[in-house]
């Protein structure tokens, strides 16, 4: 039995009971596999395939490895967050779970079928073989083709768990086929309560959590991080900035330089790490001293003895997967250069709404009180219907990101910088 005094894996859903019954109630109906067979669970609750969907923060990705750890819990109740199959699955670490998180734009139909391949396996440990898909919403055409036919006919200890924004952005075929979970934001005072728990000062605790808006890792972000925070207030004098073109142009370099920098400081060290593994498997880099001499074996003519210069080992096909990574990381850097951007894009969007709140007078909490002062400013400078459309472009501008990836960040920035100082 879990100590009921002890942290459990649905601890880090927050602001979720209604997700956590539910599951709780899944794990344990997916208990019965060991007495009563999967059929069983079935009648109880349990599927094979899963889709979890909220909004951005709401920590789907969260909730699906909490679910994955209950499924493979060792204790009763399930999700005890203390045995080894919890702590394996918390890790990434678990033998029968398969993480698939889309390193560039999109999900390959390649992932899709060592994933099918992995799910075909029989559980090594526990009784689910479970497959984790993030960003469901990104698979390829022929990725989601892959996908479904895997659903309609699944391997009998096989469970999908795939995370998406919402049911709409999942081909209907495949969402059909699974039993949905919708997540929402948590509340500022959940947020709050979450930081203050790990540690937070309660004032700084209240700014992140009400700046992210209910986004719990971003909110962990702002409280934990200096840079973080000095990134957001750089965000937020953006407006100030917006007098000629060439400030406007000035700004929006300095938000995509920003985002860039954000992104290399976040995956630097996992692309150097990953290169550097895969020239280690490859033996790129290796020598090999030669060989004995001829003379030392006993032949009159010299070969390559003990003072003969090193060679370096080449592996046939080292170049092209080399070259394969640096295109994968290149692809999973320009993601992570859009995700950056499109945070800062949702901070100056909350201070636009928090100048509208004031122009209106509206009695709502704002998404930036630390930037009171600022809000009351532009509220002055402009008329409601100016601020509307500020607020509209910003948004328009996240949307033109997230449509089309292959968009340039500076050109978008730009338009947008023009159209805030035009409206």
């Amino acid at each position: 039995m879990a100590d009921n005094g002890s942290v459990t894996v649905w601890d880090a859903l927050v602001g979720q009971d209604a997700v956590v019954s539910t599951l709780t109630a899944a794990a344990e109906a997916a208990a019965l596999v060991a007495t009563a067979g999967p059929l069983a669970a079935a009648r109880a609750g349990m599927t094979h395939s899963w889709l979890f969907t909220g909004p951005a923060g709401s920590g789907l990705a969260e909730a699906a490895r909490a679910f994955a750890a209950g499924l493979l819990c060792e204790s009763t109740p399930p999700g005890c967050g203390q045995c080894p199959a919890c702590h394996t699955v918390l890790s990434d670490t678990a033998a029968d779970l398969r993480t698939v998180r889309p390193e560039g734009l999109s999900i390959g139909v390649r992932d899709v079928r060592a994933l099918i391949r992995d799910a075909a396996s029989a559980p090594s440990a526990g009784s689910w073989r479970i497959l984790l898909i993030d960003d469901a919403d990104r698979f390829t055409d022929s990725a989601a083709n892959a996908l479904l036919k895997a659903l309609e006919e699944p391997a009998e200890r096989a469970v999908f768990l795939l995370c998406a924004p919402s049911v709409d952005d999942v081909l209907p075929t495949i969402r059909s086929r699974c039993r949905s979970v919708a997540l929402r934001l948590p509340t500022v005072e959940d947020v709050v309560a979450v930081l203050v728990r790990e540690g937070a000062d309660e004032e700084l605790a209240r700014v992140a959590a009400q700046a992210s808006q209910g986004h719990v890792g971003q909110a962990r972000r702002l409280a934990a991080d200096p840079q973080a925070r000095a990134r957001r207030e750089a965000v937020l004098r953006l407006p100030s900035r917006l007098r000629r073109t060439g400030d406007c142009l000035a700004a929006a370099a300095d938000l995509v330089e920003a985002a860039t920098a954000d992104a290399q400081a976040a995956g630097a060290d996992r692309d150097e790490a990953e290169t550097e593994a895969l020239k280690t498997a490859l033996g790129v880099g290796a020598t090999s001293a030669g060989t004995r001499s001829a003379s030392a074996r006993g032949g009159g003519r010299a070969g390559g003895g003990a003072g003969a210069k090193p060679r370096s080992i080449q592996v046939r096909g080292a170049a092209g997967a080399l070259k394969e990574l640096e295109r994968a990381q290149k692809s999973r850097g320009r993601r992570t250069v859009l995700d950056s951007l499109d945070r800062a894009l949702v901070d100056l969007a909350g201070l636009y709404r928090d100048v509208l709140v004031s122009q209106l007078r509206a009695e709502v909490a704002l998404v930036h009180p630390d930037h009171a002062e600022a809000t009351a400013q532009l509220a002055s400078a402009a008329t409601p219907e100016q601020t509307l459309r500020r607020w509209e472009a910003v948004l328009a501008t996240r949307q033109a990101l997230a449509d089309n990836p292959g968009l340039v960040p500076q050109l978008a920035t730009e338009s947008l910088a023009l159209a805030l100082r035009d409206a």
